[in-house]
């Protein structure tokens, strides 16, 4: 059983699928590890210190060559997969909905692509969850990038030349990233709101020491759908969000926005004209920037001013934090392959639950049943 870790090919990607503690499991289980020159540079981990663990270094086609399974953390061309094993897995980050081309090509290739983004919101498999872990470094950066580009202090400040008040951030959207947003403008000695469509989560921003923003006048809310994941409002809740968050939002410093919807482009949840009825000074950042953003006019990996405030989103968020987001993205690779490990095959053997949820193609075909009913 080889294990191939490639060098990432993407624009701004830091990250590498495998740290030295992971390499080291895989081969006490049996595998063989190659892993390619400078795979973990950007993320602070050399060479040597992935051959001190046992793996092979060498270059793309050297260590692609006969791989059984490839790690990434943005799936690779498969044009670049050729010397693989036939039937190889590839566990990587596939954005299928947006970049079926991409998986069609790894059906024709003869390759079985493992989206890690698919992996079902069970509870044996949250340590698999590499949506979770990433979301969680990217709450916290998202709030220190926002405090950088703020130009007054988080925390209330009682001086002999006067007080200075503590910042107030505002949290759109309440799942892992904004969870650890909320955290760690708390930390910050930030006040602290937050609001999301799903009721449910009122009792985990009270419970973080933040104020919960509902709204209260719509019946019938509830906007979680399958796996915890929000789910696409009605037009008369988006309306009288809208105006609460109009309300709110010209109160705000700094305002964290993180809502996501499966499938589907991010919701815009604020317009140029709320945007206008913030303070001069205030900053936001939008987490969603990359999949179509939720704030008007905001840019990936671009500062851009608008009457006066701060937008900010990167394109790939815990990219700006490679070394724990490689760590912690490496485990999930270990927990999801070693979960399934047969000592007697030499190799995992995945059941259907998880499998086949992840399974986006095999055997020539593309078999994942939500990416053909998307």
């Amino acid at each position: 059983m080889r294990i191939a870790v490639l060098k990432e090919q993407a624009a701004g990607e830091r990250r590498v699928a495998a740290i030295p503690e992971t390499v080291k499991k895989f081969t006490a289980l049996g595998a063989q590890v190659a892993v390619e020159n400078g795979a973990g540079t950007a993320a602070s981990i050399s060479d040597q210190a992935f051959a001190d663990v046992g793996a092979h270094i060498g270059d793309a086609a050297t260590t692609v060559a006969g791989a059984d399974i490839i790690l990434a953390i943005q799936a690779p061309d498969p044009a670049g997969l050729t010397g693989a094993a036939p039937g190889a897995w590839v566990a990587a980050l596939f954005d299928p909905f947006a970049m079926r081309a991409r998986v069609d090509a790894y059906a024709a290739a003869g390759l079985e692509a493992l989206s890690m983004e698919f992996m079902p919101r069970i509870t044996r498999a949250q340590s698999m969850d590499v949506l979770s872990s990433q979301s969680n470094l990217a709450g916290y950066k998202a709030v220190i990038a926002a405090a950088d580009a703020y130009g007054r202090a988080f925390p209330m400040m009682m001086t002999a030349a006067g007080t200075i008040s503590a910042a107030r951030v505002f949290v759109m959207g309440v799942g892992v990233a904004g969870l650890q947003a909320i955290a760690t403008a708390r930390r910050l000695g930030a006040q602290v709101s937050a609001t999301d469509v799903r009721s449910a989560t009122r009792e985990q921003i009270q419970s973080l020491g933040a104020k919960p923003i509902f709204v209260e006048s719509v019946a019938g809310i509830e906007g979680e759908g399958a796996g915890g994941y929000a789910s696409e409002m009605s037009e008369e809740y988006q309306r009288a969000q809208a105006e609460l968050v109009s309300s709110h939002i010209a109160k705000q410093d700094i305002v964290i926005t993180t809502a996501l919807i499966p499938g589907r482009a991010a919701p815009r949840l604020i317009s140029d004209a709320q945007i206008a009825s913030m303070r001069p000074g205030s900053v936001i950042f939008d987490l969603a920037v990359a999949q179509g953003g939720n704030v008007e006019g905001s840019v990936a990996d671009q500062r851009v001013e608008r009457h006066g405030v701060t937008i900010i989103g990167y394109a790939n968020t815990p990219a700006h934090l490679p070394a724990d987001a490689s760590a912690l993205f490496a485990r999930n690779h270990y927990n999801f392959l070693s979960a399934f490990w047969d000592k007697d095959a030499g190799r995992p053997v995945l059941d259907d639950e998880i499998g086949n949820a992840v399974r986006l193609t095999q055997g020539g075909k593309v078999v994942s049943e939500r990416l053909e009913a998307a």
